[in-house]
């Protein structure tokens, strides 16, 4: 199960329960939904086409059934200089990928080596996103554009303790 031991959220609701289940639902894709912990009409409508969509009862109640049915609803890394791995090589494959025509500014190669170019990159895409620039790719940049995360894969969700607001 990817969201195991989560709690019964809907409508009125408030918290990292909530900030979870709507990362999840923002994963399936309904990249519209804001993650903002505050379960409210928005992601009640979003609960509701998840579940039709999925063939569970249209409750608009994320409950046992629906955590099961939704992918991870856990956090992105926050990524900066010094980070390794899969994720900033498919961070850097992105930025490649829409610098071209949009912020202008690659990372100078795939490595999955979190470096000064990749730095600049992030800085550049951040500026274009009209997001705060610190070269660091943290919840805003995730969800900028609310495709971000996405694009370069949410199996990268990491297995940590919701954050609010991200």
């Amino acid at each position: 199960m990817a969201n195991p031991g989560m709690p019964t959220v809907k409508n009125g609701d408030e918290g990292d329960a909530v900030a979870q289940a709507q990362r999840a639902l923002r994963r399936t894709p309904n990249l519209g939904l804001a993650v903002d912990g505050e379960f409210g009409p928005l992601t009640e409508a979003a609960t509701k086409d998840f579940q039709k969509q999925a063939g569970l009862p249209v409750t608009g109640v994320v409950d046992e059934a629906t955590w099961q049915a939704l992918p991870t609803g856990l956090p992105m890394p926050v990524l900066q200089r010094g980070s390794k791995g899969d994720v900033v090589r498919n961070l850097q494959t992105i930025l490649t990928m829409g610098a071209y025509d949009l912020w202008r500014t690659t990372p100078q190669g795939v490595d999955g080596d979190f470096g000064g170019n990749t730095e600049t990159s992030v800085r550049a895409f951040q500026t274009w996103a009209r997001i705060g620039v610190d070269g660091i790719v943290g919840p805003e940049t995730w969800n900028a554009l609310s495709a971000l995360e996405f694009v370069v894969g949410v199996q990268h969700a990491v297995g940590v303790m919701p954050v609010s607001g991200g």
